[in-house]
């Protein structure tokens, strides 16, 4: 990979790479979440043979953003932080994003050694957030510029390295001095540019592989059947509406959302192609306002997410994906007639 990738990819910016400092709202959601789980961390699994880490000697722990047994864990903040991090990276590649991968905090520990690669494919938009450290020397992020040459990029908690992770190469080959580093790692794939309407169809090459590359002619026999978009990007082109979109993105798009339904006040309860209604998305967002609004618009708290109506509805997804204790579930539970189905449960 190290060797096809950098050579065959497309390329969203000059340097391949810069550090800026994180936008507020998305350290704060990590710093948060570090600080209640910092002691839960748990052994990074990682398969037989494999040496971009030297756990080994140095074991990497993660603390996982989705496991909903660590405190304010779960879908909504994983969301959360892809909505918030989204923009920033945006606005560097000039580029629509799809969300790829975002699994938690890697903890490196005295002595990590973290291998020079780069990131297998759709990862192509990235960050890296140097979440907290005590470290008693600069732990470098070494990368290889569009320019050819080596940079060492030293971080400090609150620190945020934009990378073009599928062909910038990039690693810490040098052994950490110090008790910890921990990063958490954002990936997008860019699915457009900004100001265009068009996404590339499904059985594409994808956009960022050049045609005629090393690249092109592996990529072929890995995906006999062609380029795919990601699940979400699909259910979008199949009939979701603003009102889905906007319910999905959480506390900053509340007034947004307000805004639409008001003024079609049809969509409260419109359907997506997989049966999801706004007060889902709204749901996994956790985003109290957006599902106190939705109901009070008239959406039907008792859907169910397919639309034979043999799904969960919403209160068992609530209580599912954000805990009992959660204000979008308490909410839920003071709906006189909210009930929780299950998925195949009968009504």
């Amino acid at each position: 990979m190290s060797l096809r990738q950098p050579q065959s990819m497309k390329n969203y910016t000059k340097t391949g790479f810069t550090k800026i400092r994180a936008p507020d709202a998305v350290f704060k959601l990590l710093k948060d979440f570090w600080e209640a789980n910092k002691d839960r961390e748990k052994d990074e699994s990682w398969p037989t043979g494999n040496s971009y880490v030297n756990h080994w000697q140095s074991p990497s722990k993660l603390i996982n953003v989705e496991d909903t047994s660590n405190k304010g864990g779960g879908f909504a903040l994983k969301n959360s932080i892809w909505n918030a991090a989204r923009d920033t990276i945006s606005e560097w590649t000039g580029h629509k994003l799809s969300e790829c991968s975002l699994y938690g905090i890697r903890v490196y520990r005295e002595g990590a050694v973290l291998a020079t690669h780069v990131d297998r494919l759709p990862l192509v938009s990235s960050a890296i957030i140097n979440v907290d450290q005590d470290v008693d020397e600069p732990w470098p992020l070494e990368v290889i510029g569009h320019d050819g040459k080596a940079h060492n990029v030293t971080m400090l908690p609150g620190d945020l390295v934009l990378y073009e992770s599928h062909s910038i190469l990039h690693g810490r080959p040098f052994p950490l001095k110090g008790r910890f580093m921990a990063n958490v790692f954002i990936h997008f794939e860019p699915i457009g540019a900004i100001g265009e309407d068009e996404v590339w169809t499904p059985g594409d090459l994808p956009p960022y592989i050049i045609p005629g590359s090393p690249e092109e002619t592996y990529w072929r026999n890995q995906n006999p059947l062609g380029h795919n978009l990601p699940e979400a990007e699909k259910e979008e082109t199949k009939g979701s509406q603003d009102a889905h979109k906007l319910a999905q993105g959480g506390q900053s798009d509340v007034q947004k959302l307000i805004e639409n339904v008001r003024a079609n006040p049809e969509v409260v309860n419109a359907r997506d192609a997989n049966g999801w209604t706004p007060l889902f998305e709204a749901i996994r967002s956790g985003t109290k306002e957006s599902v106190e609004f939705l109901i009070e618009q008239g959406s039907d708290v008792n859907a169910r997410v397919k639309k034979d109506q043999t799904g969960f509805s919403a209160l068992h997804y609530s209580i599912q994906e954000l805990g009992e204790n959660h204000p979008v579930t308490m909410l839920l539970k003071e709906v006189p007639h909210a009930k929780n189905f299950a998925d195949g449960s009968k009504s």
